[in-house]
């Protein structure tokens, strides 16, 4: 049963669609930041425009958006130099979920304007993220762009682990999100290399500046860090203005964005983007949205470049598998399937949480066999999946328990330093972002593992007071007592 599943950090990297690198991912609206435990004053473009902090590419920015009538004396909200750098503060007092800004359809970057552009006709078969990304990059080219100032706030770079030297790189040896960020490295590289091939070198007079795989990193980390997909008909756009609106693990809530109709200009109505504040906010402080409640932080690591200090996101994917050297491969697939999984599961254990609901269900029908095997067959396909959310016998659990464990402990051992050496170097307090975060993940994964081998140990330990089917087959016909004894019957 060697094959019972597998926690190898490359195998929780399936099948790539649009943009969907690691298993999950959804592109929604970040920018790197290290969030605040709770509100702070900040300074305001509106306070002081010759405030050194502010570049004065963002007050161009600004100017832009009021000429462009997107903001106006009305705009509760304007950019400001804040902790993580810059962010939107109140410039009155904010009630909660009260719309903070609207972003006219447009300003939007999205396959809509990619498609209206000059290089629309070569982008009709590309990947959506693609054609956005190239669109993003000869816009950035131009002189005479409408997004002209909008690039120019742009970051060159994240602390998305996808732009980490090979140095910053090491400091995750052992880790899940190691094998992920090069899986995405490839990746981005692969897809770059195919579009310049048959779009971007046969097309020279769309492309006239050249574009280096560089710069095409670049408009995937953009797109990763800063796009919406909470949208109406809206999988992939970026929001000029409302990008700069920081994350914070004190919102607890993700409606705040919406698109909605309403005016654009003077003489004209248009769907808008419509961001609320989801909390009450005096005037200086930051507004904050909360970027996504799913994700570990070794997925905002990599989509944004920040981790949270909580041990809430902390994760590990456990990846398990039904072999197909497995005599009942069929069988086992076929159950899987009919219960919404498949020849491989993914389930992400958070720390102190139960397991996910499915997962030992899934590892009961991965291990079962020899006189358990019954379960498997015909008779018994509708009902299986409820039998095996319960112990079946002795010998399946013990199985699960002991491959369980010993998964975590070769895991564990696959990391260069212990949690402790990792909390010691945390406490010193002088690491740089990066080798912060890179010491945070691996010790948050490392303490996950422990919470598995330590549930799976206890739940061995009580393998002999568990009642398993055919106890519980029996009562059900009545033959067996409360109390476990045999009833015989005259």
């Amino acid at each position: 049963m060697s094959n019972l599943f597998s926690l190898n950090p490359s195998s929780s990297f399936p099948s790539l669609s649009p943009l969907t690198p690691p298993k999950k991912f959804s592109f929604w609206k970040a920018k790197p930041t290290f969030q605040l435990k709770k509100p702070a004053l900040v300074t305001s473009v509106l306070s002081t425009k010759t405030d050194p902090q502010i570049p004065q590419s963002v007050q161009t920015f600004w100017q832009w958006l009021c000429d462009e009538g997107v903001v106006s004396s009305k705009t509760p909200v304007k950019p400001g130099v804040v902790p993580e750098g810059l962010g939107l503060v109140a410039t009155r007092d904010i009630a909660k979920n009260e719309v903070v800004l609207e972003v006219p359809k447009r300003f939007w970057i999205n396959p809509d304007a990619a498609a209206a552009s000059e290089i629309g006709s070569v982008c009709s078969g590309l990947k959506p993220w693609i054609a956005v990304a190239l669109f993003l990059l000869t816009e950035k080219s131009r002189e005479d762009s409408k997004w002209k100032f909008y690039f120019e706030i742009l970051p060159q770079s994240t602390d998305s682990t996808i732009f980490w030297s090979d140095e910053e790189l090491a400091e995750l040896q052992g880790t899940q999100l190691l094998s992920t960020t090069l899986g995405v490295k490839e990746y981005v590289q692969n897809e770059f290399l195919k579009v310049e091939a048959e779009v971007i070198l046969p097309n020279q007079k769309l492309f006239p500046s050249p574009i280096t795989l560089d710069e095409f990193f670049w408009a995937f980390g953009i797109l990763r860090s800063r796009a919406f997909s909470r949208l109406r008909n809206q999988n992939l756009v970026v929001i000029p203005f409302a990008d700069l609106i920081n994350h914070s693990d004190i919102v607890t809530t993700e409606d705040h964005a919406h698109e909605v109709r309403g005016p654009a200009g003077l003489f004209s109505w248009d769907y808008l983007f419509s961001l609320r504040s989801p909390l009450h906010l005096k005037a200086g402080e930051q507004v904050f949205i909360q970027y996504d409640l799913n994700k570990s932080n070794a997925d905002m690591a990599l989509d944004y470049g920040f981790v949270e200090s909580g041990s809430n996101r902390d994760a590990f994917t456990l990846t398990l598998e039904i072999s197909e050297s497995d005599e009942f491969f069929g069988d086992k697939l076929d159950i899987a399937e009919t219960n919404g999984l498949g020849e491989t599961a993914y389930f992400d254990v958070k720390l102190d949480r139960p397991l996910p609901p499915a997962m030992l269900p899934y590892l009961r029908l991965v291990a079962l066999g020899g006189t358990d095997a019954f379960l498997l067959e015909s008779i018994f396909r509708n009902a299986v999946w409820g039998h095996l959310e319960l112990p079946v016998s002795h010998a399946n659990e013990e199985l699960i328990c002991q491959v369980v464990q010993k998964a975590c402990k070769s895991a564990l051992s696959g990391y260069p330093t212990t949690i402790e050496q990792d909390e010691k170097l945390i406490e010193k307090g002088n690491l740089c972002t990066r080798h912060e975060m890179a010491v945070k993940i691996r010790a948050g994964e490392k303490k996950v593992l422990q919470h598995i081998d330590k549930i799976f140990a206890e739940r061995e330990s009580e393998l002999d007071g568990l009642e398993y089917y055919q106890e519980r087959r029996l009562k059900d016909l009545g033959l067996v007592g409360e109390q476990g004894e045999i009833i015989f019957w005259e």
